[in-house]
């Protein structure tokens, strides 16, 4: 097993159990990472703290990623109860659900701007206050989708923010090299989590991803957290400005 003892991690974007963010959470747990849980206001407060429960030793720090202030304050907050910081893990995205309806052609310039906002710009925002926490290095991981680089129909405007994304990635993992830091993203296949419910026809997509992948099967969260741990340890110390596909390899179909 991977050993993270020693390492903290921040992990944003826990929503409850099916989200992807929670199997990256458990796997860092079970390495031994010492784990900050963000969760999104007080809404869901009590659905954080219910998760948190199930892992000890993890803590809960509230963070609209929307908000420079909140940022601010989650990091501050971090330096001051661990002093440093050695993971971030990025599991957030949304676009307004009337902006996923439709044709693309008819996304909204609101829609548009909260999609990037949320999905992309938050990476950057979060990255700018977790680096100087990164005093001995670190790593930094998103989430993205196949919808990045081909038409996926009904993902729409996510498959922009995502495509977004995946390039800030690289541009970050350039900035960010120097002090050692290193910025991934994960690509995974379609999970039936709460974000996913948002698209339609999740299911036709879950059903052809199967049919259509090399292993025949569609992804499980399980896979995703695993492929989190490997990010974060120093197995993966000379990977950087990734995109890793954890999608039982449906990426590599021409047909």
């Amino acid at each position: 097993m991977l050993n993270l003892e020693g390492r903290v991690a921040a992990v944003f974007g826990v929503a409850n159990k099916r989200s992807i963010a929670w199997g990256i959470a458990k796997k860092l747990h079970e390495a031994g990472a010492q784990l900050a849980i963000g969760y999104q206001n007080e809404r869901m407060k009590a659905e954080a703290l219910g998760l948190i429960e199930e892992l000890p030793g993890a803590e809960p720090f509230q963070c609209d990623v929307s908000k420079d202030s909140e940022i601010d304050e989650v990091f501050a907050q971090i330096k001051e109860r661990y002093g440093k910081l050695d993971v971030l893990v990025h599991a957030i995205a949304y676009a307004p659900a009337e902006d996923l309806k439709g044709e693309f052609l008819q996304t909204t310039r609101e829609g548009f701007r909260i999609a990037h906002d949320v999905s992309v710009y938050s990476l950057i925002a979060l990255s700018r206050g977790a680096a100087p926490l990164m005093t001995e290095g670190g790593s930094i991981i998103t989430l993205t989708y196949y919808g990045a680089e081909k038409v996926v129909p009904h993902y729409k405007v996510m498959g922009v923010a995502k495509a977004a994304l995946e390039a800030t990635v690289r541009y970050l993992a350039w900035d960010l090299g120097k002090q050692n830091i290193r910025v991934n993203a994960i690509s995974a296949g379609p999970i039936r989590t709460l974000a996913a419910r948002g698209i339609s026809s999740l299911g036709d997509m879950l059903k052809y991803h199967a049919d259509r992948a090399p292993l025949h099967r569609n992804t499980e969260q399980d896979e995703v957290g695993k492929t989190a741990a490997y990010l974060a340890s120093d197995l993966a110390s000379g990977v950087t400005g990734e995109t890793i596909y954890v999608d039982s390899g449906y990426n590599i179909m021409g047909f």
